[in-house]
């Protein structure tokens, strides 16, 4: 099907992009479509081959690795000839000197407060507003409706469950706000006057042991909050003795409302499935609503029209008469794509321009509406701009996103660094080179996180020739796996992170194992983090806990200045020692083999780039593409060094996709693999493994992409 293109400045763009940017993006932010589009060629002019360049430096420092790998053979691992060889072909840096991070103007809920982080496709209407008004949500649905408390109850209404709730919520309390005497299991009646919050328990007034929580009060209908806060975090008890949940408490208490996803990463990136014009604009549309304020979205739930939209402000009274305005939605920030791949929306020359580039520059002008309201809530609150920026490789691309954002913020009249920038570090160059990278963005770093699951993905990559990798568990336990871990929050700590921006840690991957996650993930905010990845709002509401139990600020104090693991214990692939067991080998071949398909048949063929999988044991995953590279770069990985052969892969794939298409028979959307296995969302699978030694980087995208827009033109006609 032939394109409508338009001409802008020497660029050949798809026509209804360009309508979508000049009538709906730029609408109403000051800046000109003449003025946007001559910035946009500029900045292709001055980055193009730059972008090709940093990539051609990637291929040429993996395939020297590669060579240095098999010319030693079996030979046992050398640490030290290992680093010396890094430190030759310039893959290891040098260290800056001591610095601090000079970022400007941030938020609180970056800067100083510690809590869950969201991250959802913000090609999804439905999530992302979601993700945005988690900033609030309900302790007792949170642990009422997920397995926090056991299994979730199926039927009618649990009143047992109920109690244990109400119980837990007690106990949540009394650490968090405990009272001079007695506890809140205990309270009759909660009130509050000049001097703070008041509970009647046994009959007697007391008042909370630390009555600096108190923060005051707040009324919605006909509800009553006490708004409390602990560590930076609020948490409203809200009475309504009118409320069946309400009137079978003795206090009225109907509800604990917790102060939960503080931000949330609107993904335009691996949660993602855009390929082409059509796709961008969907992404881009939503983060413009955002922005705008005005993003709204109607669907069915239960029979009925359900609509979301923005939540608003809180307002509280504090006990002195004056109003406190806490903000009603989690500070947003947005994913862009990394420096891979190429998008042929915008040709330049006839030839296809860097994604992330145009990623940049509409992402920006979007925000612009934010920066510019002044009748309603703002994202950003400090007048920035945040924008994640993942998958680079080393100090010099993490200089180049400085540069490129440097120029949008020319083109867009914006002061030097209002765009902040999250350096992902998930990609082996970067963890080697960690306090480098920080230095290159340091006047617009705003965190720094380690993406867990592309992280190993890299590893496997970059180690490819070495030898065959450990399996799962084994690479879970691996020495590089905790050095990484610990380096990243001591080495954003020795930068002066603390109280300036976040580091983070990344994604609960399972959304319905809240019990395990409550177990789990309280070892984020113990290392040091002061956010961590979470895959909805029950969880975001979860994990909230663990930052009342951990005070972040003052681990954070405790680590600052703790010894730094040696960084040869970062370099030190978790290789197997001897012959794989086969039952073991079979299992992960069969795991990854039905994972990869679970995942890609939907994105293939549907276009959903993020979202509950069950595995080979049926369990829900949430997966993306960064899970989806973790299994193709293990099995390549394996097929490489002869643990499996290419009989077995295909065999594998084909008995998956069988499995794969039976857990998937509920769906009417769905188009099975089998029998044939040779549709487009097959191949992507078995290409991703078969050729996963030779992807750059061992990424998804290159393969995904041109097998989604098969799938594309096949479906038109």
């Amino acid at each position: 099907m032939n394109r409508i293109t338009t001409k802008r400045h020497g660029l050949e763009i798809d026509a209804e992009f360009v309508s979508f940017v000049e009538d709906q993006v730029l609408e109403g932010t000051g800046i000109s479509p003449d003025r946007f589009w001559q910035g946009h060629a500029e900045l292709l002019d001055a980055f193009a081959e730059d972008n090709r360049a940093l990539l051609d430096r990637r291929a040429d420092l993996q395939a020297r690795i590669d060579a240095w790998h098999k010319a030693r053979g079996n030979q046992a691992w050398d640490a030290a000839a290992y680093r010396t060889f890094l430190t030759e072909i310039g893959y290891l840096t040098p260290e800056p000197a001591p610095f601090a991070v000079e970022n400007g103007d941030i938020d609180p809920e970056i800067a100083t407060l510690a809590g869950p982080q969201l991250v959802v496709p913000v090609s999804n209407a439905r999530f992302a507003l979601n993700a945005a008004n988690a900033r609030w949500g309900s302790l007792y649905d949170a642990l009422y409706g997920s397995d926090a408390m056991g299994q979730v109850p199926t039927g009618g209404f649990d009143e047992s469950r109920r109690d244990a709730v109400v119980a837990r919520a007690a106990e949540f309390l009394d650490h968090s706000f405990p009272l001079q005497s007695g506890s809140h299991a205990d309270v009759t009646e909660y009130d509050a006057d000049a001097d703070g919050l008041m509970a009647t328990v046994d009959g007697q007034p007391v008042r909370l042991a630390q009555p600096e929580r108190f923060v005051g009060t707040r009324s919605e209908g006909a509800d009553r909050a006490f708004v409390l806060r602990h560590h930076g975090l609020h948490v409203e008890l809200v009475i309504d003795r009118s409320h069946p949940i309400g009137a079978a408490s003795a206090s009225g208490l109907r509800d604990v409302v917790l102060e939960a996803a503080l931000t949330a990463i609107q993904d335009c990136e691996d949660s993602v499935a855009a390929v082409d014009a059509a796709d961008k604009i969907g992404v881009y549309r939503n983060w413009l609503g955002l922005m705008k304020g005005d993003l709204v979205e109607s669907f069915q739930k239960g029979g009925k029209t359900m609509t979301r939209q923005l939540a608003d402000d809180r307002q509280v009274t504090r006990p002195d008469g004056s109003t406190l305005t806490l903000p009603g939605r989690a500070l947003l920030l947005v994913r862009n794509v990394g420096h891979l791949m190429t998008t042929d929306v915008v040709l330049k020359d006839g030839q296809p321009t860097p994604e992330g580039l145009i990623d940049a520059m509409v992402t920006v002008a979007a925000a612009l509406h934010d920066l510019n309201r002044t009748d309603s809530p703002r994202n950003s609150r400090a007048g920035a701009i945040y924008v994640v920026k993942p998958k680079m490789h080393g100090p010099e691309e993490a200089a180049f996103a400085d540069r490129v954002f440097s120029h949008v913020e020319r083109v867009l009249g914006l002061a030097p660094n209002t765009v902040k920038l999250g350096l992902m570090d998930e990609e082996r160059r970067t963890s080697a080179n960690l306090a480098a990278c920080i230095h290159a963005l340091r006047h617009r770093i705003f965190f720094i996180n380690t993406g867990f699951l592309d992280r190993t993905g890299d590893e496997i990559h970059t180690s490819m020739q070495a030898g065959p990798f450990v399996g799962r568990a084994g690479m879970k336990s691996a020495a590089w796996l905790q050095a990484y871990e610990d380096r990243n929050v001591l080495i954003g700590l020795a930068a002066r992170m603390r109280g300036r921006a976040q580091i983070g840690k990344g994604m609960w991957a399972k959304p319905d194992a809240m019990a395990e996650m409550l177990e789990a993930k309280i070892a984020h905010p113990r290392s040091g983090a002061s956010t961590a990845w979470v895959p909805s709002p029950t969880a975001a509401v979860l994990h909230a806990l663990h930052y009342h139990a951990v005070d972040v600020a003052a681990r954070q104090a405790e680590l600052q200045g703790q010894p730094m693991p040696d960084l040869d214990l970062l370099l030190t692939p978790a290789l197997a020692n001897g012959p794989l067991p086969q039952d073991a080998v079979r299992r992960e071949l069969d795991n990854s083999a039905q994972g990869i398909l679970g995942y890609v048949v939907r994105w293939v063929d549907q276009g959903v780039g993020c979202s509950k999988v069950p595995d080979i044991d049926d369990v829900q995953l949430m997966e993306d593409r960064a899970t989806c590279r973790i299994s193709a770069q293990y099995l390549a990985n394996w097929l490489e060094h002869g643990v499996i052969t290419r009989d077995q892969v295909e065999d594998a794939l084909r008995r998956m996709a069988v499995r794969v298409d039976g857990q998937n028979a509920g769906d009417p959307a769905y188009r099975p693999m089998a029998p044939d296995f040779d549709g487009p969302a097959f191949l992507a699978a078995r290409d991703l493994v078969l050729s996963g030694a030779s992807q750059p980087s061992g990424y998804t995208e290159p393969l995904l992409h041109a097998r989604r827009a098969e799938a594309k033109a096949l479906s038109r006609h």
